[in-house]
């Protein structure tokens, strides 16, 4: 069965020190190995995309990203410059990658400018944001406007995950919690909910977030949300729709990315159903092996399967 896959990650030899804070949590030789594949697209890359039958790869800068840089005029460029790499690799495998934008949030109006170069002029398919941008959300006045182009191109934003602006105080001690394992997926779903709440997308309804990691637990939480806003004070927040599920059914999608287990799979296609899920393995922080075998072989239906696999993905991305 035809496979996209969403958050597939690369980086450049000048890229690649936005994310050498991130390596701390790896072991170094897990970190060595993985760096030699982010910056890999021929050797090992496609051989592994054909030995399990991945027909394509959406890829996108490794998190952080520009977005951790400091100077907003060298964010601007970087990110351009990464786009402009980026736009070279999908067009010399047009058939076996494509491509999220990385975008300079420091500045917003460059980031909506960069989004619409990448998308018009080269061929990206929207633009993966790697959590806050020194602690300003996505949810912020100064960003609707990209929420706006995002819109009107068609074209998604997906939600990364990346660490808090600060450490909580109930992970101190517990260093082992920061990162991929718990506070990531925590920060990044609190994060989509503060878009949510919001309001950006009664401002834009058409507008589309994914989120990763089986959406960052989200589909388990939609009964209490309902339930604590219809109970609870709003605080004078105010929504279009009754209840807080009905965005998050409508105007965001989930991947499969670095969650290989049927509970939590079969649980979000009861939440969200068939059409809101789509496939992805985290390469090369996850393996394609594991990621493969386990869609293949889920306990669901050959149609949901397709829909995940790639049916989704085409009709999201226009792949």
């Amino acid at each position: 069965m035809r496979k996209i896959a969403l958050e597939e990650h690369f980086t450049t030899d000048a890229m690649k020190y936005y994310s050498l804070p991130g390596a701390a949590m790896f072991d170094p030789a897990q970190w060595e190995t993985s760096l030699k594949r982010l910056l890999d697209f021929t050797d090992v890359r496609l051989p592994q995309m054909d030995e399990y039958g991945i027909d394509v790869e959406v890829l996108s800068l490794l998190s952080p990203g520009v977005q951790v840089e400091k100077d907003t005029a060298t964010a601007v460029r970087n990110a351009a410059v990464s786009n402009d790499f980026l736009a070279e690799v999908v067009a010399k495998h047009p058939t076996r990658f494509s491509g999220f934008a990385s975008l300079a949030l420091q500045d917003p109006d460059a980031a909506v400018a960069e989004l619409d170069r990448a998308v018009t002029q080269l061929g990206l398919r929207g633009a993966l944001i790697n959590g806050h941008t020194h602690g300003e959300y996505l949810d912020a006045d100064k960003y609707l406007p990209l929420w706006e182009r995002a819109e009107a191109l068609g074209v998604p934003l997906y939600l990364h995950p990346a660490n808090s602006y600060d450490t909580w105080h109930n992970l101190g001690g517990h260093e082992e919690l920061i990162g991929p394992m718990w506070s990531w997926g925590v920060e990044t779903a609190t994060h989509a909910l503060r878009i949510v709440f919001s309001g950006v997308f009664d401002r834009f309804p058409g507008a589309t977030l994914v989120l990763g990691h089986m959406g960052e637990g989200l589909p388990s939480m939609l009964w209490r949300l309902d339930s604590r806003w219809a109970f609870l004070d709003h605080r004078g927040r105010k929504l279009g729709k009754e209840r807080p599920s009905d965005y998050i059914r409508e105007n965001i999608m989930i991947t499969t990315s670095g969650v290989c287990a049927p509970a939590p799979l079969l649980g979000s296609l009861l939440a969200l159903g068939a059409d809101r899920i789509m496939f992805s393995t985290d390469y090369p922080m996850e393996g394609n092996a594991e990621a493969v075998h386990f869609i293949d072989n889920a306990p669901i239906s050959e149609l949901d399967r397709a829909k995940i696999c790639h049916l989704n993905a085409e009709r999201l991305l226009g792949l």
